[in-house]
């Protein structure tokens, strides 16, 4: 069984009350950045064992009766169709998929702000008009000339002066978005604007839960954040007007302590003194509070760093790109002596492909045993490991055939004659349906489909980079995934 490191229902309660404090603090409004995602955080779910990665909506339904969410898009988002690499679909789909998450946990939706809107950008017009027509309010928000650093015009009447006023009724106000670059941020910093022109108190906080400002700089869970965000050229620190100010280290990223003079500037000129005497200041993320096995925790760093330097290959390899990202993670690596076999189910599937001379996948279940499938006449690697695995976790014995050879033959035959596929293997997918078909008359292969929950949160590893349809489905069970960044044909890699 994994080690839990992390208290989810501690963080909870911890973090309520910071925001709650927070409020109180500035006696009016409080409009909040939240970094990162909102729900379905699984990255902090792998590196903070125990977290729950719908921890920070649940924390926000605890407040539900002050809180009110307004979400940012970007315009020349919508206009590029820029897509959520995660889940595949575009930035303004995406907004409509959280409208609906968030009332689905009972969380109010404001507003959305159109940032860096222009007339002539007639896509963002069209997803203005779909919004108007669900009643759901739209402001616009426009470009700045010398933002951020051009401060008096910023603060002026040609600057957020131009925006629109968004009408908020709570106390509490989540800015978020789809995506980085969105501009929260700005947004936030509108609204005080706005807001002390009309004479109500406000005030500002950011929200995100990496780097952890109260872990050390080289921790593995701030280390694990550092690779997360390695193409984004992003660098952990220790908060210089922190240590200034108050002589104590507290962990921060470059661009909020390279930003923090502009902010500044911005907040004295808005609110005529700054509250913040430091970027970690702005922040109310209590989540190194609630860690319970720090031993747990570095452990499950380590194992984040391997992951993501495989993903940064495999980006690399697929697009052609340079390997700056990869290169980034690996000096990581090196200087913390972490080995890519810490990651068991690397040294396996390497070993066996070494011996058998064909890709191989393996997979370490929740009690640590490791499973693996090799590719063979019927189905690919991963199908192969996946059934082997089934099969294990409802006491199966591995020569019992839960799908017939004729059974497959006939799916083959379709794919290859009459849908184009040059590879006549099972998918993941393929086998999946093959399997249930059995599942009607076999009580083995019904006993094995039942076992299909248990594989979420497992480690795999395979030997070849795979096909599209095989990683969609990986994700769709919730196995963590990594690959050898090599094509396992031609035919693949076009």
């Amino acid at each position: 069984m994994k080690k839990i490191g992390f208290d989810s229902e501690k963080y909870l309660t911890l973090q309520s009350e910071k925001i709650l404090e927070r409020i109180d603090e500035f006696g009016g409004k409080l409009y909040i950045e939240f970094g990162g995602k909102l729900f379905d955080d699984f990255h902090a779910s792998r590196v903070l064992p125990g977290f729950e990665p719908d921890n920070k909506i649940k924390m926000l339904s605890k407040l539900k009766d002050r809180a009110e969410i307004v979400i940012v898009i970007n315009s020349n988002d919508i206009a590029k169709n820029k897509v959520r690499a995660d889940l595949g679909i575009t930035y303004d789909q995406d907004v409509l998929r959280l409208i609906d998450v968030f009332k689905s946990y009972g969380l109010y939706v404001g507003s959305i702000v159109l940032s860096q809107y222009s007339q002539d950008n007639e896509a963002a017009k069209a997803f203005a008009c779909k919004l108007d027509k669900e009643n759901i309010k739209v402001y616009h928000h426009y470009h700045i000339n010398g933002y951020p650093h051009n401060v008096p015009l910023i603060v002026s009447d040609d600057g957020y002066g131009k925006n629109d006023y968004i009408e908020t009724s709570r106390d509490l106000v989540i800015i978020t978005a789809p995506g980085p670059g969105s501009g929260k941020m700005a947004t936030c910093l509108s609204q005080l604007y706005h807001e002390h022109k009309r004479g109500h108190k406000v005030g500002y906080a950011k929200y995100e839960t990496f780097p952890i400002w109260n872990l050390p700089l080289n921790h593995m869970v701030n280390l694990a954040y550092e690779a997360a965000t390695a193409d984004l050229a992003d660098v952990n620190m220790i908060d210089p007007w922190h240590l200034s100010a108050y002589g104590k280290q507290a962990v921060n990223y470059n661009r909020d302590v390279e930003i923090f003079p502009v902010l500044n500037a911005i907040f004295e000129q808005i609110m005529g003194k700054s509250p913040y005497k430091s970027p970690t200041d702005m922040g109310v993320n209590m989540a190194g509070y609630a860690i319970s096995d720090d031993e747990a925790c570095v452990y499950a760093g380590r194992q984040e760093i391997i992951r993501r330097y495989y993903n940064a290959l495999a980006r690399e390899r697929r697009q052609g790109k340079s390997s700056n990202e990869s290169d980034k993670i690996a000096l990581i690596m090196k200087g913390n002596n972490i080995d890519v076999n810490e990651r068991k189910v690397v040294a396996v599937a390497n070993a066996i492909e070494e011996e058998r001379h064909c890709p191989v996948a393996a997979i370490e279940l929740d009690d640590g045993t490791i499973i693996t499938g090799k590719t063979n006449d019927l189905f690919g690697c991963s199908s192969s490991m996946i059934l082997n695995a089934l099969k294990f976790l409802a006491g199966i014995d591995d020569d019992v055939d839960l799908i017939s050879k004729s059974s497959i033959v006939p799916i083959q035959d379709l794919k290859v004659k009459y849908l184009g596929s040059k590879n006549p293997r099972l998918h993941i997918d393929e086998m999946l349906i093959a399997l249930s078909s059995s599942a009607e008359k076999d009580a083995n292969a019904k006993k094995a489909i039942e076992q299909l929950p248990k594989l979420r949160g497992c480690e795999v590893h395979t030997t070849v980079l795979l096909a599209h349809n095989d990683e969609k489905f990986y994700r769709k069970l919730g196995v963590n995934l990594t690959s050898n960044p090599i094509f396992k044909d031609k035919n693949q890699a076009h």
